[in-house]
C-alpha cells in the first residue's frame, strides 16, 4: 500500500525517544502519521519535534471538552513501539485506563492492521502473563514482532539501554504497511 495514515502509540520505554525513526520513515513513503503517548511515555519522548514532522499535536489525555473532535486522517495501519511489558499484558486484556490504551483498544476492535514492537528483557517475556498476552494478540490478528523469526529478541536483564539503538523501528512499519495492503483501505477514525 502506498500512502496512508500511520496511528502510532508510544509507551514508557527507551526507544520511545526514537519515534521520530518511524514517523521518518512513514512520510518518505508518502504515510502521513500522529503520535499518541501513554502518560509515562510523555518524559521519552520530544512532543515538540514530534509535532513539527507529524503536523498533529501529541496526544495522551482524552478531548479537553465535550463537542471537541479530532482532526486525524482516518487510521490505515498503527504501531505500539515500544510496547511495554506492562502495556502489552493490558492490550491483551483489554484494559484501556488511559487514552492510548482506549485509543488501541478501539482501533484493534475495529480490525485496524495492527503491529506491536515490544521492548522488554528475557525474564519478563519468559513470564506466562507475556506469552499468553502475545498468544491472544495474535489471535486477534494482531502483528507482535518479538522472536528469532522477526530478528528481534528480548534483551538481558539490565541491557536495555545497549539495546535501544537496535530498535526495529523499519520493520514495523514494512510488517504494518504489508499488512494494510492486505485489508481494507481504510477504518474510520475513532472520535
Amino acid at each position: 500500500m502506498t500512502g496512508g495514515h500511520l496511528q502510532i502509540v508510544v509507551c514508557a520505554a527507551g526507544p520511545a525517544a526514537d519515534v521520530t525513526q518511524l514517523i521518518k520513515t512513514a512520510t518518505q513513503q508518502s504515510w502521513t502519521a500522529a503520535v499518541t503517548a501513554t502518560p509515562s511515555a510523555l518524559d521519552f519522548i520530544d512532543a515538540q519535534a514530534i509535532e513539527q514532522l507529524t503536523g498533529h499535536p501529541v496526544r495522551s489525555t482524552y478531548r479537553s471538552s465535550p463537542g471537541t473532535r479530532r482532526s486525524l486522517p482516518a487510521t490505515d495501519a498503527l504501531v505500539i513501539a515500544p510496547a511495554t511489558y506492562n502495556s502489552l499484558n493490558k492490550i491483551a486484556l483489554g484494559i484501556a485506563d488511559n487514552y492510548a490504551m482506549i485509543t488501541v483498544a478501539e482501533l484493534i476492535g475495529r480490525q485496524v492492521p495492527t503491529v506491536v514492537v515490544p521492548f522488554v528483557n528475557a525474564a519478563l517475556a519468559a513470564r506466562a502473563p507475556f506469552q499468553r498476552a502475545m498468544a491472544d494478540l495474535r489471535d486477534e490478528r494482531v502483528r507482535v514482532l518479538l522472536g528469532s523469526d522477526d530478528g528481534w529478541e528480548p534483551h538481558p536483564p539490565g541491557s536495555g539501554s545497549s539495546h535501544q539503538r537496535e530498535f526495529p523501528w523499519a520493520a514495523a512499519f514494512e510488517a504494518a504497511t504489508r499488512m494494510a495492503g492486505d485489508g481494507p483501505a481504510s477504518s474510520a477514525d475513532h472520535g
